[in-house]
């Protein structure tokens, strides 16, 4: 019998076909963070699952007989396999700030209950693919006029205490793209932090890049960010070269550096790093990577690589679902072991866990 994690696992690979795609959120197209998803609620855990994607066209997973409130048929093959439910639209989607710039722009609401944005919607690679990510879709939302270049700290405290007081939000996510080569938006998201905790009681993650001097952990954890995420994606050398030239350019060592650094600023368990299974990686690779993370204080977060419409990866096949249970099987395993629960970090990607099956393996 398909357990929930294996069934979740199976829906984030696959993706979901709906027979009513405006239900409930609306879904997500291009952009940092999951995109080309929409949020599904499946044995009491909110996912965002890909429904914008070409795997997606033709997955054996399907929504029948949508509705906001009440329960979908959720089909595997024609078969009915449980009960899901769409979250409904986000109330403070419908307010905007005083010179009408709609609060959807600056912040949007991932999962169940985490507020994320991006800080800077560019990136120093991102224009030249040669050096850019080639999963990363950070331009395209920006393109399409559905956010804005740069939010200032004013907007995201506005925005922050409008989702905690009508949405009941709980912590938040900023990321950025990276601005420069030197703090790497450290800068930014410490600015953007103190202005949402002088406003609101909100745990906060932040995501960059490894900064150029350690002493930016120091000033991010005074600026109110709870918890890190320093993201590695790809774990071997030969893929990170591959599929991101130019992060690739900042060494593995230097990850390491700064993890230890961070580790023992934010604490164990508050630093985590995305691992993005599917992109070339053997299982191997990571489970060594994940043991590596876990063994310094690092919450591995594995999530399923997303092929994202407009991008070079557009065409890369998803990780195949049985490759996927069981890696997650395996680091589960190894997160219980390590004494890391996702539930037990503060804020962030990992506590949220709306991307991965990773938190149904933990035991």
């Amino acid at each position: 019998m398909t357990t929930t994690a294996e069934l979740i696992a199976d829906l984030l690979a696959l993706g979901l076909r709906l027979d009513a795609p405006d239900v409930g959120a609306a879904a997500r197209r291009g952009g940092a963070g999951p995109s080309d998803h929409k949020a599904v609620t499946l044995g009491g855990r909110t996912v965002m699952v890909p429904v914008h994607t070409g795997p997606a066209a033709s997955s054996p997973f399907r929504a029948v007989g949508t509705s906001v409130g009440g329960a979908a048929r959720l089909e595997r093959d024609g078969r009915f396999a449980a009960p899901i439910f769409f979250p409904p639209q986000p109330r403070f989607y419908a307010l905007k700030t005083k010179d009408g710039i709609p609060y959807s722009q600056i912040a949007v609401l991932h999962g169940a209950d985490v507020l994320a944005t991006t800080v800077s919607q560019s990136c120093i690679r991102y224009t030249d693919r040669r050096t850019a990510c080639q999963f990363c879709s950070i331009g395209q939302s920006l393109e399409g006029g559905r956010t804005l270049a740069r939010k200032t700290p004013e907007q995201l405290a506005e925005v922050a205490a409008a989702a905690v007081r009508l949405d009941g939000v709980r912590h938040m996510v900023m990321t950025t793209g990276t601005p420069n080569n030197t703090d790497r938006g450290a800068a930014l998201l410490c600015d953007s932090a103190a202005a949402v905790r002088a406003a609101v009681d909100l745990p906060i993650q932040a995501q960059c890049e490894p900064p150029d001097d350690a002493v930016w952990f120091q000033r991010m954890k005074a600026a109110g960010i709870d918890a890190l995420g320093l993201h590695l994606e790809a774990v071997t050398p030969e893929v990170r070269a591959r599929i991101m030239p130019g992060k690739a350019k900042v060494s593995l060592d230097r990850y390491f550096a700064a993890f230890a650094a961070s580790v023992a600023v934010f604490g164990r368990g508050q630093v985590s790093s995305y691992i993005l299974a599917g992109l070339g990686d053997s299982a191997e690779a990571i489970l060594a990577m994940a043991e590596r993370l876990i063994g310094i204080g690092v919450y591995p977060f594995v999530v399923p690589f997303v092929p994202i419409s407009g991008t070079p990866l557009a065409d890369h096949p998803p990780p195949d679902p049985a490759f996927l249970r069981d890696l997650s099987r395996q680091v589960g395993a190894m997160l219980v072991k390590g004494g890391m629960r996702s539930s037990d970090i503060k804020a962030g990607c990992g506590r949220c866990g709306a991307c991965s099956a990773l938190a149904g393996f933990e035991g």
